[in-house]
């Protein structure tokens, strides 16, 4: 057992009872398939658990129809930063439709974001890392941190094979920076093509933008398509340095993991 894991059970003793304590403490959840951990986080924590969609990638809407299979009620949020793509939004009414779902929608501080486009510009964002992460911490971090509040866990469509930050991402994590709430990554040790292939299997909807050469859509001005070869996650921030490409809503993969 490493020192993160001393501290992180510590913590989680505080809220989490003593079954589910020693069922991350053993590692016992990392041995199940995706279905399985979705079993287990929403029959644990429904309705105080989430999943957080960018409706930007493919896993966040396997995770939509997997969640609605297993619980039609579960629930669905994303970060409206004001600068997405309109196809990002018009997935997000599809989505409504398809499963007769709310999306909750959690938008920044308007005051703080003004007061940030006053001081540096519109496109702050392409002039510096730190002023990058500014940008990212207003329209994502922040909006995330108050809504996860609210939530005992949440689930995420991370996958170890996406970037060289989220390689030692686990199924079941704590996040710290939002006060030790469980972090639920179902999809960790899936690959592209898997993912894809549930998407075909059960026609679940995805941002039209990948068929135009968009694996993964964020922010309008901070995605481009990309280049045959190219990782799919090369057109996110693609004037950074691949080991700087967080937003900062995964702060605990970019020092070393959260597992417990």
């Amino acid at each position: 057992m490493n020192a993160a894991t001393d501290v992180r059970s510590s913590d989680l003793s505080k809220q989490l009872d003593p079954k589910t304590l020693g069922q991350i403490r053993s590692g016992e959840l990392e041995s199940r398939d995706s279905i399985g951990i979705l079993d287990w986080g929403i029959a644990r924590f429904h309705p105080r658990l989430a999943l957080s969609c960018s409706f930007g990638d493919p896993e966040g809407m396997v995770l939509i129809d997997m969640m609605h299979r297993i619980e039609p009620r579960s629930r669905v949020f994303v970060l409206d930063t004001g600068r997405m793509h309109q196809e990002t939004y018009d997935l997000i009414d599809r989505v409504r439709g398809r499963y007769d779902k709310e999306v909750e929608a959690r938008l920044p501080d308007g005051g703080a974001v003004q007061e940030m486009v006053r001081e540096h510009g519109m496109n702050l964002f392409y002039e510096s890392l730190q002023k990058r992460k500014l940008c990212c911490h207003l329209r994502k971090v922040e909006p995330s941190a108050r809504f996860l509040a609210e939530l005992d866990a949440y689930v995420t469509g991370l996958r170890r094979e996406q970037s060289l930050t989220r390689g030692e991402t686990r199924k079941v994590e704590v996040d710290r920076a939002n006060g030790g709430i469980l972090k639920v990554n179902p999809l960790v040790d899936w690959s592209y093509d898997d993912v894809w292939q549930y998407v075909r299997t059960h026609n679940v909807p995805v941002n039209r933008l990948h068929g135009q050469g968009y694996p993964s859509v964020g922010c309008a001005p901070c995605t481009r398509a990309i280049q045959a070869g190219e990782d799919p996650r090369a057109g996110r921030w693609w004037w950074e340095n691949p080991e700087t490409k967080e937003c900062g809503l995964h702060a605990d993969e970019e020092i070393g993991g959260s597992g417990i």
